[in-house]
């Protein structure tokens, strides 16, 4: 970020001599700090609330390294003007730091007026920037605190708007939170769920179990699906719905990830040899340009054939950087790696997808499948899937199949595979060997030193 990007009041014997920010002509944080002091002075008697916004522009920093610090700087201008024609009367805009600003609001008192400034403040600062000979979109996270159930003092209303603006931001571009209790205790706890996380994944305490992918026709086991497990000796078990997305969030997912990856093809190596390990790929994933590269490094380096595995990625991972995410895809098929698309049917536009991308396989979402017995919608649905899947070549799983009846109504549509409950459940490593040795009555024979000779 260059030089005028930043904020830098000139102090005195520990005094700030200028509360004006000289880019914008905003005041800065200490004309934020001062107005906050005359607000709560004047209601001292009767303490009316107001509130504090602070707005922060999601996917600033890459547009001010890819145009430079003068663009950067131009666009900061513009949110400033911006933000003082909305504003409603009497409020204040500060440029609090980079390329956040804050905003006092001496007449918005509860969240409903909050939220309904936010949105105004949002849809305002979402117009294209004019940069000359281009035109630049931005959105913007806000995070809002109320005086003075958020804190009574400046230092404390500020720190409530900052958890405010960090949980928007954790949610997505351009969200909206008015700061409560609840929200600070949320934030304390996935503060503690990460450390807790972290330390899991040190101690290797993430572990992998494995879901059986069966032929439809004969029940016959093709290969597993590696899915993560933690089970933490405070929290007790952490579901992947909740500590996968977490680890995407913080920035360690490839650690996490990488060591999933490495127990999984350890695993399949005391498998039947035409058995194939199923394992996700995360959406952060697809937008790394080395994935591919580490992947292959760690299949290689425990010896498990690159044919063997296969790798689910979801639709939406796929749109989030679709040209990264083709070359890596491209990448990891050249080496013999096989792609599935998992959860089909679920996104805006699959069909665009299985264009554009070179899968081979799709994975029908358990959301039809639950319900291909008892909704006619459903069972059109899975047979145009099946039907279009076989035009194009490529292989069909069903996923959540938990009856008879579902998976004996699947067959008959045509799909070859399946996988769910009623096949089995996610097992540990140990466990899908018993599972194996049920399976292959001459498995133990076909190795001369057979895991399942204790059983």
């Amino acid at each position: 970020m260059g030089a005028a990007n930043t904020i830098t009041p000139e102090v005195e014997h520990g005094e700030a001599k200028g509360f004006t920010d000289l880019l914008t002509g905003l005041g800065n944080r200490y004309r934020l700090q001062d107005r906050f002091r005359s607000l709560s002075s004047e209601r001292a008697l009767d303490p009316a609330p107001f509130s504090v916004a602070l707005v922060n522009l999601d996917g600033f920093k890459p547009i001010n390294d890819l145009f430079g610090s003068e663009a950067g700087d131009e666009i900061l201008c513009q949110v400033a003007h911006r933000l003082k024609a909305c504003i409603p009367d009497g409020a204040m805009v500060t440029r609090h730091d980079g390329d956040e600003f804050a905003v006092v609001l001496p007449l918005v008192f509860e969240q409903i007026g909050a939220e309904r400034i936010g949105n105004l403040i949002k849809d305002v600062l979402s117009a294209p920037y004019d940069l000359g000979d281009r035109n630049v979109r931005l959105s913007a996270s806000l995070g809002f605190a109320i005086y003075p159930f958020a804190g009574s003092d400046f230092e404390t209303l500020m720190k409530s708007a900052e958890t405010a603006l960090y949980r928007s931001k954790r949610r997505g571009r351009g969200q909206i939170t008015v700061y409560s209790r609840e929200i600070a205790q949320e934030m304390r706890r996935s503060t503690q769920l990460e450390q807790a996380l972290r330390n899991a994944i040190i101690n290797d305490a993430v572990d992998t179990h494995f879901q059986p992918i069966v032929s439809l026709a004969d029940g016959k086991v093709l290969g597993f699906e590696a899915l993560a497990r933690w089970i933490d000796p405070d929290l007790g078990f952490v579901s992947p719905a909740i500590f996968v997305p977490l680890a995407e969030d913080r920035g360690f997912i490839d650690t996490l990830s990488e060591t999933l990856l490495r127990k999984a093809a350890e695993a399949a190596l005391t498998w039947p040899r035409e058995l194939f390990l199923s394992f996700n790929l995360s959406s952060v994933q697809l937008t790394d340009s080395s994935t591919a590269a580490r992947t292959l490094s760690i299949v290689n380096s425990v010896g498990l054939d690159p044919s063997r595995l296969e790798l689910e990625i979801t639709e939406t991972a796929v749109m989030s950087s679709a040209d990264m995410a083709g070359r890596i895809i491209a990448e990891l098929r050249q080496a013999g790696v096989r792609i599935s698309l998992d959860d089909f049917g679920t996104g805006q536009s699959s069909l665009g997808r299985l264009r554009e991308f070179t899968f081979d396989k799709v994975k029908i979402d358990r959301a039809f499948v639950s319900a291909i017995t008892t909704d006619t919608t459903s069972e059109h649905i899975v047979r145009a899937i099946i039907t279009m899947c076989e035009g194009l070549k490529l292989h069909v799983v069903a996923e959540g199949i938990e009856t008879l009846a579902e998976a004996t109504r699947l067959q008959a549509l045509g799909c070859t595979m399946g996988q769910g409950y009623y096949f089995g459940r996610p097992a540990d490593a140990m466990a899908t060997l018993r599972y194996l040795s049920r399976q292959y009555s001459d498995f133990a024979g076909r190795r001369q030193s057979s895991p399942f000779s204790s059983y």
